[in-house]
């Protein structure tokens, strides 16, 4: 090959000083790109939470729209009820993530208070019946709120119970599971593990669901709850284990660029469940889950992610093993998902 001459080298050297310093314009580029677009999903995500803060509030504005003189107060009562009213199988061990009560005042229980002073209320549930008239006999305020307080803590904690029951059962029991769920939030919206709860069956009802429309819809809806959760309870580690898997779940439909972009939100939320509650084997399957996906990316992902962020998600089989063997170490039999990715 007869070598170059001068001209022809200096040409050379020009055509690539050229292409070196497009190259770094567009790496430029790219990254103002990157800078724009992590603002935008900030602001985007501070207008959802402010829309979300402002209708939760419109919501608790509405719940109990009658006056405190009145003593009709029906809807409330009935579906807060709907789960201890008829007969609940309370034999089925303790529930799925265990659950706290909170003994916050409510409008409910106000409400509540001010028609156990009318004696004028109508509601057929004999635990109402029992707290109200019980109340007509006590003279200390706190010791009725007490009472009130424990009938509400009875409640809650049998619905969570036949909730856990129902997600473990069939695909029948699952939207039964939902719709008792659904029928009980206004009575119990205020409690976390309530909440987490009802977008666990957001997520159940995504799987069960066959159109991609209904899909998205209880992804999305299963989020909003949880995003509104997170702001007061942070230090829940169910909340973060289940955004996670609605995230998750709401990224299939989405680009290859935002799949990768929620693997990131994945990854930090189920670390935060890990370190909220270090034995708890849902976490490492979620993380075993998202291990063995990142270990399998193809090239197109791949160099996806390696253009838009500046530390692409790695991850091998062997982390995806070692966290599905955790699960087992912790809970035996755990999930039969478990053991067939551990032969994966």
């Amino acid at each position: 090959t007869a070598l170059l001459t001068q001209a022809e080298q200096v040409d050379v050297m020009e055509r690539l000083e050229i292409m070196l310093r497009n190259i770094s314009e567009l790496r430029r580029e790219v990254e103002e790109l990157r800078g724009s677009l992590q603002r935008l999903a900030v602001e985007i995500v501070g207008e959802v939470r402010s829309h979300l803060e402002e209708t939760q509030k419109v919501t608790r504005r509405r719940r109990f729209p009658f006056a405190r003189e009145r003593s009709d107060s029906t809807g409330s009562s009935s579906i807060y009820f709907t789960a201890s009213s008829g007969t609940v199988n309370t034999d089925d061990g303790e529930s799925e993530g265990g659950y706290s009560t909170a003994n916050a005042e409510s409008d409910y229980d106000r409400e509540s208070e001010h028609e156990s002073e009318e004696g004028e209320d109508e509601v057929s549930c004999e635990t109402v019946r029992t707290a109200r008239r019980d109340s007509l006999d006590l003279v200390n305020e706190d010791e009725t709120q007490l009472l009130l307080d424990s009938s509400l803590e009875e409640g809650l904690g049998q619905l969570l119970q036949q909730a856990d029951r129902l997600h473990r059962g069939s695909e029948q029991e699952q939207r039964e599971g939902f719709q008792l769920l659904l029928n009980n939030k206004l009575a119990y919206a205020e409690q976390k593990d309530f909440l987490w709860r009802l977008a666990r069956a957001h997520s159940d009802m995504y799987v069960l669901t066959e159109d991609v429309d209904e899909k998205r819809s209880y992804a999305a809806e299963g989020k909003e709850e949880l995003e509104v959760a997170l702001q007061k309870w942070d230090q829940s580690a169910e909340c973060h284990q289940w955004y996670a898997v609605l995230c998750g779940q709401f990224a299939e439909h989405e680009s290859i660029q935002k799949r990768i972009q929620t693997g990131y939100v994945f990854k930090e939320l189920i670390d935060k469940a890990i370190a909220l509650k270090p034995e708890d084997p849902m976490s490492y399957y979620l993380l075993g889950r998202w291990c063995y996906q990142v270990s399998h990316l193809g090239w197109l992902e791949k160099k996806t992610a390696a253009a838009l962020f500046e530390t692409p998600p790695t991850a091998t089989v062997q982390d995806a093993l070692r966290n599905f063997l955790r699960v087992e170490e912790l809970s035996p039999g755990f999930s039969k998902a478990v053991r067939v990715y551990i032969a994966k």
